[in-house]
């Protein structure tokens, strides 16, 4: 039986292939149409794939404690998620961490479609450290270094050896916020490595190059930036507001993602502050006018988007897990980071995009493109 659900698929695909080809002309003097064989396939593919497992090659997902559960490796086994995160209530020791790894990347090489699993944490360096180890040194003691870019570019190095010792190859930093008033919220945990566009630009990208040059990809973050926020301005928390011009936001907070940008950052988190000068509607990580126009359009990122904390108080106006997730997916997101440490958060992310698709609110070519863009950095890592 499953041999002939096989068959069927493949001639639902040669289906599929003939209608978006259709009839090669014979004897025309015009121009021969140009045809993309691999793309047209893999289109061709994604229309027969279930909107379930799509969705899920999106989703980031969390648990409680330090061993996966039964649950969470049966998702992975199925084929239904991108990735997981992981925090500090996540590990107790090496020997546990690298048991836990094991059993994800075991669940994920099980899955129809084998890829490698994106394992995450934010190792950002100084305070904000998920595993014990390397980088020591915070963005702002970093940039007060005696020589700052060696310094940055050690961190990048040290992060990628802590996570890969680890079996982990993605980390959400480096953070490219720009400053702009000592001890505001950015500052105060050194988040920072500086006020000046220049000098973050070029630390961040020391680090996001050292680390990638090793092979664990790197995510720049907060865009376009949280800079301005004052203490306390924060989104996990509450709804933030940032009443930046856009001169301003394009000067200073966009700044150093062009950098990155060039350097080939791999994955680029959104902030959830709305910023009236671009989209007094939405926060930017819900926003078509921040995550297209200005990150894509403007900028010419390419690669994966990357929600925060899809649970974050500052998303409490928005509506429910399904509602953010099929928000964010319509405003550009990729990914979507589902870090409750609540495995039915994913399940809700997963469903209400699936539905979405399926109900056509979400252009499935779009949606596509973005399972593409994530499956290309899987397979890049594996």
């Amino acid at each position: 039986m499953a041999g002939f659900r096989r068959v069927a698929r493949f001639g639902a695909v040669l289906a599929v292939l003939g209608a978006v080809l259709g009839p090669v002309p014979l004897g025309s003097a015009s121009e021969p149409r140009r045809i993309e064989p691999e793309r047209t396939v893999v289109m061709a593919v994604h229309e027969q794939e279930d909107a379930r497992e799509l969705a899920g090659r999106r989703i980031v997902l969390s648990y409680a404690g330090p061993t996966p559960p039964a649950g969470v490796l049966q998702t992975i086994r199925e084929g239904r998620a991108a990735g997981v995160i992981l925090f500090g209530e996540n590990v107790i020791s090496p020997e546990q961490l690298a048991q836990a790894v094991g059993e994800l990347k075991q669940a994920a090489a099980e899955a129809p479609n084998p890829r490698a699993l994106l394992l995450m944490t934010d190792q950002e360096g100084g305070k904000v450290r998920r595993l014990p180890g390397a980088p020591e040194l915070s963005a702002r003691r970093t940039g007060t270094a005696p020589d700052p870019l060696a310094a940055a570019a050690a961190s990048g190095t040290g992060a990628a050896g802590t996570l890969a010792d680890a079996g982990l190859n993605v980390n959400l930093a480096p953070v490219l916020d720009v400053y702009d008033t000592p001890d505001n919220f950015i500052d105060h945990f050194e988040r920072s490595y500086g006020q000046d566009p220049a000098t973050v630009a070029e630390l961040g990208t020391a680090f996001l190059a050292a680390q990638q040059g090793l092979g664990v990809a790197a995510t720049a973050k907060h865009f376009p930036g949280l800079g301005a926020a004052p203490r306390g301005a924060n989104t996990d928390e509450r709804p933030v507001t940032l009443t930046v011009p856009l001169e301003q936001i394009r000067a200073r907070g966009e700044a150093p993602y062009r950098a990155a940008i060039a350097a080939g950052v791999r994955l680029v988190m959104a902030s959830w502050a709305v910023y009236p000068a671009l989209d007094p509607e939405r926060p930017a990580g819900l926003s078509p006018t921040v995550i297209q126009g200005e990150l894509r359009d403007r900028l010419g990122f390419d690669g994966v988007t990357v929600t925060d904390a899809m649970e974050a108080e500052a998303l409490a106006p928005y509506g429910d897990t399904g509602d953010r997730a099929v928000a964010a997916a319509e405003a550009g997101m990729d990914l979507l980071l589902c870090s409750a440490r609540d495995p039915q958060q994913a399940e809700d992310a997963a469903e209400a995009l699936a539905a979405a698709l399926d109900s056509g609110r979400l252009d499935r070519r779009t949606f596509t493109a973005a399972v593409d863009r994530v499956d290309a950095l899987r397979s890049s890592l594996g």
